[in-house]
């Protein structure tokens, strides 16, 4: 069954929609919220709860016309509905509910992660089960994605995710945001060895990571050369940075090692192994994942990078697998905060006084 799918995200600081005609991308915009952001070295919810409000009707009328279709073409509209900052997922909530209850069109409240983490169906059609590294600026976690309602959650960060300590290391040294990509064009011209940098919870078995404690340590490098110098040069800068990528790919590479052991107990008749979320992007977290796989004769999958960062084109392919498999909303959806791919598993620890971040 052909399914065209009107999708809204906004769920932190970039409003798109997109329309995604089964395996096909129509059309896809994103209206960034950075310049919106820059002077307070991160985002702040109130100003993009209401930057998405001001821009989304704009944004999905620019997709629809970039589609070259209409409301009236539409077979459904898939909207995310957490987790993430509440103002603006509600935001995203709201429109798509007034969409729905103006033309009838089916409405449904996908998950951000579950759109992450379906992409690879998305861009290159892998089969079920494969094993996900969703690895963003609030979320990192290995997934076996088993349905696309079904995920088995085998370990993840206990406090920082990478994009988040990449964003802080980008503020600690005063480089601009977003951090991820600022830190990495740093790091290209940087000695990684210069600086003796822990790989947290490697000598701890499992999949689980941490990434606050290489945060502080960069803090405290960081002091430490200012004390001696009294600042930090460019080389300075560089090496930090190459230091800190190089101490996350270490930790990345280790624990998908650990991972794709207990996906592979499970003799899938393809292997693949697929990245996605922002941090999916870096180059150097990439290319060591690439090896490992290669190694381990498994097919590994990365979207492209305009579909690894948030964009409502996943939103839209999530909402078709729902739809596919016959799930609705209806005018009561609710905007969710926290919301966990991985019903049965323990929530993460050091997620904070109100529960799991995923």
């Amino acid at each position: 069954m052909t399914l065209t799918i009107l999708g809204i995200e906004s769920s932190c600081d970039d409003t798109a929609a997109a329309v995604v005609r089964d395996n096909e991308v129509l059309s896809s915009v994103v209206y960034g919220q950075t310049d919106l952001h820059a002077d307070f070295g991160g985002v702040v919810p109130e100003i993009a709860a209401r930057a998405h409000a001001e821009k989304l009707d704009h944004c999905i009328e620019e997709a629809l016309q970039n589609a070259g279709l209409t409301l009236e073409d539409l077979d459904g509209i898939a909207v995310t509905a957490g987790p993430g900052l509440i103002g603006g997922v509600l935001s995203g909530v709201m429109c798509a509910k007034g969409i729905s209850a103006a033309t009838g069109l089916p409405l449904i409240g996908v998950n951000h992660l579950a759109g992450h983490a379906l992409t690879p169906r998305l861009t290159d059609q892998i089969p079920y089960p494969y094993l996900m590294l969703l690895v963003s600026g609030g979320h990192c976690q290995f997934l076996i994605v088993e349905a696309h309602d079904r995920y088995q959650r085998i370990g993840g960060t206990i406090d920082d995710a990478p994009g988040e300590a990449f964003d802080k290391t980008a503020r600690i040294l005063g480089l601009p945001q977003p951090g991820g990509p600022s830190v990495e064009q740093a790091a290209k011209s940087g000695d990684p060895k210069r600086f003796n940098l822990p790989r947290p919870l490697l000598n701890q078995p499992g999949c689980d990571m941490s990434f606050s404690g290489l945060k502080t340590a960069i803090l405290r490098a960081r002091d430490s050369v200012v004390a001696e110098k009294g600042g930090l040069t460019v080389q300075d800068q560089s090496d930090l940075c190459a230091g800190f990528q190089a101490a996350v790919t270490d930790v990345l590479i280790e624990k998908t090692r650990r991972a794709m052991q207990l996906y592979l107990d499970l003799n899938p008749t393809k292997r693949s192994f697929a990245i996605a979320g922002g941090v999916a992007a870096n180059g150097a977290i990439r290319g060591g994942l690439m090896q490992l796989c290669a190694g381990l004769e498994t097919d590994f999958v990365a979207p492209p990078l305009r579909l690894c960062t948030d964009n409502a084109a996943m939103i839209a392919y999530a909402g078709i697998e729902m739809m596919q498999a016959g799930h609705r909303d209806d005018l009561t959806l609710s905007a969710r905060p926290r919301w966990p791919l991985d019903q049965r598993a323990a929530p993460m620890l050091g997620s904070g006084k109100k529960g799991a971040k995923a």
